[in-house]
């Protein structure tokens, strides 16, 4: 019997439409294709790849429209956003395209020897598990350093949003890549663990803790190469001389972008105590600000969360945190009607160990840890399982980058919430993940690091050695 699974509206409930699960037969035959097609894409030089990513990033942007729309229909975030997140797939491919053979060239290293360098060539293969909540972006971070590496990509996008990668293999067949060298299968957690156990050379997983655990047992077992990335709980460090109205305003940014639902959202704020009452008013009163509703609408700020078990896990862990003493000074409930829209929250006198900071919250909720001094900030900021981001706001720069170097995070921003962007490496520590994105620390995690040494023939050793006697 043929599995289905179903996308759904969050913005209505509503279901939008079925697809069938991929049996292991047709993921292995896709996997075989790859393989197949790999062979062929490593020999295609650096500035014939390079071609073809600058390519699909400018068909990113004339089928912005039509994608955004799709990206908001199957996970619900404003359409705002979701140009934006269409937008950021146009420039990692343009960024790759430009610097590919740059980061790729050949590294000289001086030895004893006639020649030393290292070759940096493909894997091969490298299979992709990619989440809901930037479900273009997601994708195309992994993909377009590992294909303009010269490797062929997997993609197993997440069962919420299947049509946004059946689009996105839509535009590689549009810009005429090689068959077989973007894939995409579709299914449930069955069919990425056959994805994970099928003939591929490398694993790159977003998602949860859980889900990353068994990926990297599985590639353990099969010596495959992993980069994880597995969310955060990121600390927003206010100190006493941060500027108010600018590091509210960011926390906004930081918290509520995509429904909260964001691996690097800002999600525990930690304030001086000197300021808290500041800029716990200031930013309250932004989050007031903040318009809820229709995602497709251009002037929505906040669209809904993406399923009614999201609903129901941010509900038990406010809950939990106020029955532990958490205040709650904004929101703190679902919003009733059609759909799965929670108020945006923010909640007061609360400590680290509440389930609002000990957890990560994928949702709009803003807990505040007032704190007594800069030791004791860094201290809450790294009381942590997580290690993805953290952001720092204070007017003294020289003191912000010695906090900087305190915190165990694998992304540190000043005055500026986090983001990822192609130019920096992204990734985490701790349960935050393995590896590396984006940048060229990125593109190195889907080759081989190759050092080849050339030595010079011993026949040739002694011409050359007379010649310097004949010199003499």
């Amino acid at each position: 019997m043929t599995q289905l699974i179903t996308t759904v509206n969050p913005a209505t409930g509503e279901q939008i439409k079925e697809f069938e699960v991929m049996s292991r037969k047709q993921v292995d035959d896709i996997i075989s294709k790859a393989r197949s097609a790999a062979d062929t894409w490593r020999d295609t030089p650096v500035e014939g790849r390079s071609r073809m990513l600058k390519k699909i990033g400018r068909r990113f942007l004339s089928h912005k429209k039509d994608l955004s729309h799709t990206i908001t229909e199957e996970m619900g975030k404003p359409i705002k956003e979701s140009v934006a997140e269409v937008e950021k797939c146009s420039l990692v491919c343009t960024y790759f395209g430009k610097k590919a053979k740059k980061f790729l060239k050949n590294e000289r290293v001086k030895t004893e020897y006639h020649k030393s360098y290292v070759s940096f060539e493909p894997l091969g293969v490298v299979g992709a598990i990619m989440p809901w909540n930037f479900p273009v972006w997601q994708i195309m971070r992994c993909a377009a350093p590992a294909l303009v590496a010269g490797n062929a990509v997997v993609v197993k996008p997440s069962s919420v949003t299947p049509e946004c990668g059946q689009k996105i293999a839509k535009l590689f067949e549009k810009c005429k890549f090689p068959e077989g060298v973007f894939n995409v299968v579709i299914g449930d957690s069955t069919v990425g663990t056959t994805l994970v156990n099928g003939g591929i050379d490398a694993i790159s997983l977003t998602g949860s803790v859980e889900a990353g655990s068994k990926v990297a047992a599985a590639a353990a077992a099969g010596i495959k190469s992993i980069v994880l990335e597995l969310g955060g709980s990121d600390p927003f460090i206010v100190l006493a001389d941060a500027d108010i109205e600018e590091a509210s305003q960011q926390a906004v940014v930081g918290r509520f972008l995509n429904c909260g639902q964001s691996c690097i959202a800002a999600k525990r704020f930690i304030v001086h105590k000197d300021i808290a009452s500041a800029f716990t008013e200031k930013f309250v009163e932004k989050v007031k600000e903040l318009n809820v509703g229709d995602p497709m609408k251009q002037d929505t700020d906040i669209g809904p969360l993406v399923r009614e078990e999201q609903l129901q896990k941010i509900d038990k862990q406010i809950l939990d945190s106020i029955l532990q003493g958490a205040k709650t000074l904004l929101g703190g409930k679902k919003i009733e009607g059609q759909g799965f829209f929670f108020q945006p929250t923010v909640l007061g006198n609360v400590t680290n160990s509440m389930p609002v900071c000990r957890e990560e919250t994928f949702g709009p909720v803003a807990p505040i840890v007032v704190v007594e001094n800069e030791d004791m900030a860094i201290q809450v900021a790294n009381d942590t399982d997580f290690g993805l981001g953290a952001s720092v706001w204070t007017t003294n720069l020289d003191r912000a980058e010695l906090i900087a170097k305190k915190l165990q995070a694998g992304n540190v921003y000043i005055n500026r919430s986090v983001r990822s962007d192609p130019r920096l490496p992204f990734g985490g520590i701790k349960k935050s993940g393995i590896g590396r994105e984006l940048s060229r620390y990125g593109i190195l995690e889907f080759v081989n690091m190759k050092s080849v040494i050339v030595n010079m023939p011993a026949k040739k050793d002694e011409k050359k050695e007379a010649k310097k006697e004949e010199k003499k």
